[in-house]
């Protein structure tokens, strides 16, 4: 695929914190980035580290067609590189749409913000100290709602960067699912709101909360609003599941570079929603298209442990044309396969999920997962 020339190039400085192979988040942890003039931008950064380098880790299902400016697509993605120095700058291009990054260093953490045609926010960051330290960069937005390519890192004249130690992750997850499993909304106040997704969390999303409890690496595959057979947006989950990028139309994702060991589906509030907005009967082709999905995620991992889940918002709490043919399609699913699952989320709200339910919607997960035998077949496995 070709990645197109940058219109701008946007320059972040920014700092990030020890981790492991899950970014741990700390929203109440923030320093404020202090703007730096141009001037002092150009004398205290003069090394420049492309993003090819082999020091940086990628987590993610990232475009590397152009090693130099890989695109960050999805959500949870992360980049991490550890350095020495008092001053960071990550250099962005070709932002579309909206992205926005949670940045940490020695568990500190600031909202970056890129937008298409403005530059990188907030533009600089210094003080870490001296000493050695770890930056961890994680896509708090979601794919949908914007990209943007990574050119790499500066640091001032004579300093050093390394790769981080190897991440000391128990198991692989993998969530396949709609705006719940994304997390968005989920630090909006009383009222969903799109237009600004700094409010939309991915990392602490019930998927990232769920990986967390596991030391999990992971994937977070989703798209608001998408659906089975319908939803908000035109794009269908069995059409953009196994994509680089959440389009139809986009290149197959080499799904064998990383395989999950346990693969968490959530699909069916938008074929709900949508249809009762639009009165519309719940579509008839919903069972048939879930079956047809979780078959192919089995054949790209005829290995996984695969969760059938249901619920949070109050399609998949309250509707009963959903309920129904969701549980057909379960029905089959388990009677054809013993490494499938189903788990029903009694936790719902009738807005997006905030960050509390969220973390109420995992903390059901991770008492359900601590119990099932496939679970500890995968954590002695890893």
């Amino acid at each position: 695929m070709k990645i197109v020339n940058g219109r701008h190039l946007g320059l972040v400085l920014a700092s990030l914190t020890l981790g492991s192979c899950t970014v741990r988040h700390h929203p109440a942890a923030t320093r404020n980035f202090q703007p730096v003039a141009p001037e002092l931008q150009t004398s205290r950064l003069t090394l420049q580290i492309p993003a090819a380098d082999a020091r940086f880790r990628y987590e993610g299902r990232f475009d590397f067609s152009n090693l130099n400016a890989p695109v960050i697509i999805w959500q949870a993605s992360r980049i991490s590189l550890d350095f020495k120095g008092d001053t960071l700058g990550l250099l962005f291009d070709d932002a579309r749409g909206q992205c926005f990054f949670n940045a940490e260093v020695d568990g500190s953490n600031t909202v970056v913000e890129v937008r298409e045609g403005k530059p990188a926010q907030p533009t600089t960051r210094n003080g870490f100290g001296p000493g050695r330290h770890h930056l961890a960069l994680f896509k708090r937005s979601e794919a949908n709602a914007g990209t943007v390519r990574f050119r790499g890192v500066v640091l001032a004249a004579g300093e050093k960067a390394w790769a981080p130690p190897p991440p000391a992750c128990r198991l692989r997850m993998e969530f396949f699912g709609d705006s719940i499993t994304v997390g968005a909304c989920n630090e909006d106040g009383d009222t969903d709101q799109w237009d600004n997704r700094r409010t939309h969390n991915a990392a602490l999303s019930f998927a990232a909360l769920t990986a967390a409890a596991f030391s999990a690496d992971y994937r977070n595959i989703a798209v608001s609003g998408m659906g089975i057979a319908t939803g908000w947006v035109d794009k269908k989950a069995g059409a953009v599941w196994d994509k680089i990028y959440p389009n139809p139309a986009s290149p197959r994702a080499d799904l064998t570079q990383w395989v999950p060991q346990v693969v968490f589906v959530n699909f069916g509030e938008n074929d709900d929603s949508f249809s009762r907005a639009h009165g519309q009967p719940f579509p008839a082709n919903y069972t048939d298209g879930y079956i047809a999905l979780v078959h192919a995620i089995r054949a790209a991992y005829p290995a996984a442990h695969i969760m059938l889940l249901s619920g949070g918002m109050y399609g998949g709490a309250q509707s009963e044309p959903l309920r129904q043919a969701w549980e057909a399609a379960v029905t089959q699913l388990e009677a054809a396969d013993p490494a499938i699952s189903h788990f029903v989320f009694a936790h719902w709200t009738r807005n997006h999920p905030r960050v509390a339910d969220d973390r109420a919607m995992a903390d059901e997960l991770i008492a359900w997962l601590k119990q099932q035998p496939f679970m500890q077949s995968c954590l002695g496995g890893s």
